[in-house]
């Protein structure tokens, strides 16, 4: 059996030593045959070269560059790409998701589950606020979205090969792959997670972030806020109907004029704030679909390590032709 390990990365370079290390020490003992393929997403911090050392020393690491940031969901959309093992996990580089789960993950594999998540059921080092705007984005996730999403699962999972080859299936521009493999809806097992600190750094996964993914999970999954810019159309036109009529009938039968400009001023404002907002509803949708009908791809592979060139080819992905470094004062000619 092989395992892979998906590991996306975005300037974890003080962390991957570390992680190498505990994954190593976790996988050794098992009687299984594993890679380790991380996505340096961009990295600016010096996470590439240190990959690089690793991938030289050790055939089983093997490391997919982007030529830019590309994003989370890009990055695991490019390890399942890749990703050749019978079961594949995918995990983040900064040791919050502990490597100690995987035998546990495994046996629940083997007993057939194509999907074996981990929930988190205590957050070490988190703040009240991070802890509370995590549970406001399940439950908005699972209100807006979806209700088969779980609470407090994020992307530490265990796909079996027949979970990854569907998720293949899915090239989207915008993705939310929780979305996506509660949406598939396979035979998934829990496994209670104690998220530990990170080992080294600070996130890269701010409050700005975690409301856009939320946003892309919404318009990619549901048109919930077009129905519901619809529905309070309805309400205020009716508010301002009923209005008209009180109005007309203080004119015409009491013969008092309205006194006043202030509810005037109110409900201008009301109205073409709602206008706006709905407009940009629309306007967000329309964006997607453009940039969907584009066909951009999903992702650029700047450069890689223990992959085979001529296996690159991917849909919806580009690869950059992989570059020598020169060597110190390597005279250089270029073409006038």
């Amino acid at each position: 059996m092989l395992l892979s390990v998906v590991i996306p990365a975005y300037n974890e370079a003080l962390s991957l030593p570390e992680l190498i290390t505990v994954l190593r020490r976790t996988l050794d003992p098992l009687e299984l045959d594993y890679e380790l393929l991380f996505i340096d997403d961009g990295s600016r911090d010096g996470s590439r070269e240190v990959l690089r050392r690793f991938a030289s020393a050790d055939q089983r690491i093997k490391v997919l560059a982007f030529s830019r940031n590309f994003g989370h969901q890009a990055a695991i959309t490019s390890g399942l790409d890749f990703a050749e093992g019978d079961a594949v996990v995918v995990m983040d580089a900064d040791l919050q998701d502990p490597p100690d789960l995987l035998p546990s993950m495994l046996d629940l594999f083997h007993e057939g589950y194509d999907v074996v998540s981990a929930q988190r059921v205590r957050r070490e080092g988190d703040t009240l606020f991070k802890r509370m705007t995590a549970r406001g984005f399940y439950w908005f996730m699972q209100t807006m979205v979806d209700k088969r999403i779980v609470p407090e699962v994020g992307d530490f999972r265990l796909f079996s090969r027949e979970a990854v080859l569907l998720l293949r299936n899915f090239r989207e521009q915008h993705r939310f792959m929780r979305g996506l493999v509660a949406w598939l809806g396979l035979k998934e097992a829990i496994v209670p997670l104690e998220r530990l600190s990170r080992h080294a750094g600070k996130t890269n996964y701010s409050l700005l972030r975690m409301v856009k993914l939320a946003w892309t999970a919404v318009c990619s999954f549901s048109a919930l806020p077009l129905r519901l810019s619809l529905a309070v159309g309805f309400v205020l036109s009716a508010g301002a109907f009923g209005y008209f009529v009180f109005a007309a009938y203080a004119a015409l039968v009491t013969k008092r004029v309205v006194p006043g400009w202030t509810s005037l001023v109110f409900l201008l404002c009301l109205f073409f704030g709602f206008i706006f907002i709905a407009l940009g509803m629309i306007g967000d949708y329309l964006a997607r679909i453009y940039e969907e009908s584009k066909g951009r791809p999903l992702y650029v592979i700047g450069g890689f390590d223990n992959i085979a060139a001529d296996t690159l080819a991917r849909p919806r992905a580009a690869v950059l032709a992989q570059r020598r470094p020169e060597k110190p004062g390597a005279k250089v000619t270029r073409e006038p």
